[in-house]
Parts: structure tokens; sequence; C-alpha cells
């Protein structure tokens, strides 16, 4: 289990991003388009500079949604490599079933 103010911190970050999502995209798209001035990028750079840091989707960690572990982890389930075997296992996880050959 992972620290509960590691999981919150993540919560957290993940509302700023959702919050920002839109200024952030709008920003980005001005900064990456190389038909515009270099002036017009470079303030579009400056303002991204100002938003929050944690507004940054890059800084989200992917988590296990039980356990909050942030290595292992499956983005088809949503958990980690742990957990996705323990309710494969009990058979908790439709259609996954323990290879053997």
């Amino acid at each position: 289990m992972a620290k509960l103010s590691s999981i919150n911190k993540n919560e957290k970050r993940k509302k700023l991003v959702v919050k920002y999502a839109a200024k952030f995209a709008a920003l980005k798209a001005i900064a990456d388009d190389e038909s515009l001035e270099e002036t017009e990028r470079l303030i579009a750079r400056l303002k991204m500079a100002e938003l929050p840091r944690n507004a940054n989707p890059t800084r989200v960690r992917n988590r296990c949604a039980t356990t909050g572990r942030p290595r292992g982890y499956y983005r088809k389930f949503g958990l980690c490599r742990i957990e996705l075997r323990d309710k494969g296992n009990k058979g908790l996880i439709p259609g996954l079933t323990k290879s053997s050959w």
C-alpha cells in the first residue's frame, strides 16, 4: 500500500490537469505552430510557464486503483501487476486466465 499522502498528491494533480486542460492545449498549439512568428510562440511559452507546475499532464503518475502502487501498472485494467494477478486468480477479472503451456 502506497503512502496516503502520495495518493492524495496525485489526485490533486489530476484535478489541476483537468482544470487547466483547455488553456494548456491552446497555448501548446500556439507554441508548436511553426507558421506563427517567433515572438508569438515565445509569449505562448512564457504563459505556459506561468501555469501551475502540476497542471502539466506529464506530472500525473499512473497508480493502482486498489493499492496506489505506482510501478508495474497495467493501463488496460488500472491495476498493478500484483493486484492483477490476485484478482485474476480469484476470477474477478472477466476474460483473464492464467497462462500455462
